[in-house]
């Protein structure tokens, strides 16, 4: 998994599970760091490109790290996966949609959103859910999509992670889409270019004025 992404280079580099293990942080903890590596990347010219993405600035979460590639209006296919999205899939999904992890019913709003992600461009972020079924648990899932240029400078990749929490069970799991959110690009280089002030600590600015003259030159003269 050392190679996930190939050569890339750049200058940046069965147990009933509780609904609020991921407000724990520990699930979205990989959600959190790509979208923070991919926000050192942006630039001048916006999204970053896929020959930035360096694997050394992933190490730790490569396993749940994927990249897709643009095949057609709103669907997308894996170029690069890790093993955590095999374990879920229970095969290689080298060369899959993006839409094989999802249910019939949400494959339409997947579509929707991941075109977002191309065009806005935007980052967007899922929440999933897998019904337990025969010899499976329920599962929850989180994911985010973070738009890539290609070489040719076009927005036809993304990066991504996936993570689910809880035992994966019998596979192929398959999800549907809880929740979901879309961050254009003009808004998040908004904040990066402009972070806001905490309130908290924030003082109001005074005039500034110049201190008044408190010495005077005084001299004698001698007889």
């Amino acid at each position: 998994m050392k190679t996930f992404f190939g050569n890339g280079s750049g200058p940046k580099l069965g147990k009933i599970i509780a609904m609020d293990r991921f407000d724990s942080g520990r699930s979205l903890s990989p959600i959190r760091q790509a979208e923070a590596y991919w926000t050192a990347l942006l630039g001048d010219d916006g999204v970053p490109r896929r020959s930035q993405i360096d694997p050394r600035g992933l190490e730790n979460i490569l396993e749940y790290t994927f990249i897709l590639e643009r095949i057609a209006p709103g669907l997308a296919r894996f170029r690069l996966a890790g093993s955590h999205l095999s374990k879920i899939a229970g095969m290689e999904v080298r060369g899959m949609p993006l839409t094989a992890f999802f249910e019939p019913s949400s494959r339409g709003q997947i579509t929707e959103e991941l075109e977002k992600v191309f065009s806005d461009p935007a980052i967007c972020e899922l929440s999933l859910v897998s019904k337990g079924k025969l010899g499976r648990v329920r599962l929850e899932a989180r994911v985010i999509l973070l738009p890539l240029r290609s070489d040719l400078g076009d927005i036809s990749r993304v990066l991504g992670v996936m993570v689910s929490d809880g035992a994966i069970g019998a596979t192929p799991r398959r999800f549907t889409i809880q929740s979901s959110s879309v961050r254009p690009l003009v808004a998040i280089q908004r904040q990066v270019d402009k972070p806001e002030l905490n309130a908290g600590f924030a003082e109001e600015q005074a005039e500034f004025k110049r201190p008044a003259r408190h010495l005077k030159l005084v001299y004698s003269r001698d007889d």
